[in-house]
């Protein structure tokens, strides 16, 4: 983990309650705007469906595609910051961190939706916002028994838990107060170092959607058929 993201995860405390709007609400409100699009994006799943006609139904290519705009999308600042009104809001919330969460959260349910799962499944929603923590992170929270399965095995559990809902919303709630800890810490670098702060900027967000991607594309199979 990088020194922001440790310090990030020390800090989180006190970002918790410098920004209450980080709450498992906000982060349902960010899954559901992701899956049915805000502003210029429209919904993951149209976005998704878009690529699959341009790659001639191949959904692998498909999904390729969709990995790679969202890391594009990632790097644009800019354009994180203008993404609607999920960011008034939390408005205590950095507006980049807000944009790539969902971001990230529509790429995702982009490649659940291309490999034939229902978004609108509760079970899958859980599945997206499980993948959104990271391989890494989903390891640690499996192997604590804090979440019973990795996500492939969320989206195709034989029923719903609803109790599990608020649990993986309060730890991708927890993940988001450490991002915002860590972009602190890198901005006040970013400002001494105006390389480091350029490599945060862009690559850096870039790259962590490329790594969440390529998660999502290994661990979220096809939806088996029966």
């Amino acid at each position: 983990m990088s020194l922001s993201g440790n310090v990030g995860k020390r800090l989180a405390p006190k970002i918790t309650q410098a920004a209450p709007g980080l709450t498992t609400s906000f982060v349902r409100e960010a899954l559901h705007r992701a899956i049915e699009g805000v502003g210029p994006l429209p919904g993951a799943a149209a976005a998704a469906d878009k690529q699959l006609a341009e790659q001639h139904g191949n959904v692998e290519r498909a999904i390729h595609e969709v990995i790679e705009n969202h890391v594009r999308y990632a790097g644009a600042q800019g354009f994180l910051t203008n993404v609607g009104g999920l960011v008034t809001a939390a408005v205590t919330i950095p507006a980049n961190v807000t944009g790539l969460t969902l971001v990230q959260c529509r790429m995702i349910a982009g490649i659940a939706h291309l490999r034939g799962h229902d978004l609108s499944d509760p079970r899958v929603r859980n599945a997206v916002l499980t993948t959104l923590l990271g391989e890494e992170s989903v390891a640690q929270l499996v192997k604590k028994r804090k979440i019973p399965a990795p996500p492939m095995a969320l989206a195709t559990a034989p029923v719903h838990d609803a109790g599990l809902d608020k649990i993986i919303s309060a730890e991708v709630g927890a993940d988001l107060v450490a991002r915002v800890a860590g972009k602190r810490l890198a901005v006040t670098i970013g400002r001494r170092v105006p390389v480091v702060g350029g490599l945060v900027g862009m690559g850096a967000d870039g790259y962590a959607t490329w790594k969440v991607g390529r998660y999502a594309d290994r661990e979220i199979l096809a939806r088996p058929r029966g």
